[in-house]
């Protein structure tokens, strides 16, 4: 117990340091205030009880840090951007001009970047339209109607991008890679 208050007040006797950990620390309260506001329109009752009838559901709620049973604004978490940036890394295998991007170094980098963050977006909307799919066959969307529909949609992925958004903080202002981390609290809590 003595080694780690010895390292708490080293951390706090280097200002930079303790400032990284207090911004991370804030998007963690951030994020998690996120997981805590749902999408409107949903009955809640009914989504927790077919949480609780589903094992794997409870699986993929535990591994989404409790968004997906509040069915969350941020319920889709960073899956969409981790898809993306898999398929990135696959296709600079596969052709020629992104295998070249990937070795230019930083501004290679930065542009597959661009492009994992622009290919994100649809599958964003494709996994909010098979959650959306999934919960109207189950009643738990309480409105169907077009205009309802499009503003679950584009909340979900609004939620996805503002997490992105939020890991790339933490990377630039705070400890670690941002969606790791981001990824990280999700578990923990």
């Amino acid at each position: 117990m003595s080694k780690l208050s010895k390292l708490l007040r080293e951390i706090t006797l280097v200002p930079e340091l303790k400032n990284k950990l207090l911004f991370t620390a804030a998007i963690f309260a951030a994020y998690r205030l996120l997981a805590h506001i749902p999408v409107p329109g949903v009955d809640l009752l009914q989504l927790k009880s077919l949480f609780a009838q589903n094992q794997l559901l409870s699986l993929l709620n535990i591994f989404s840090g409790g968004t997906l049973a509040n069915f969350s604004i941020v319920a889709l978490g960073l899956g969409p951007y981790i898809n993306a940036s898999i398929i990135i890394q696959l296709l600079t295998m596969v052709f020629p001009q992104l295998e070249a991007l990937s070795k230019e170094g930083d501004s290679g980098r930065e542009r597959l970047n661009y492009y994992t963050r622009l290919i994100s977006i649809p599958l964003a909307i494709i996994q909010s339209i098979g959650i959306f799919a999934l919960l109207s066959s189950q009643k738990i969307i309480t409105s169907a109607s077009p205009t309802h529909t499009f503003a679950v949609i584009v909340t979900m992925v609004a939620g996805t991008l503002l997490l992105m958004w939020l890991g790339e903080l933490i990377t630039l202002y705070g400890i670690g890679n941002g969606t790791s981390m981001i990824i990280f609290a999700g578990i923990v809590a």
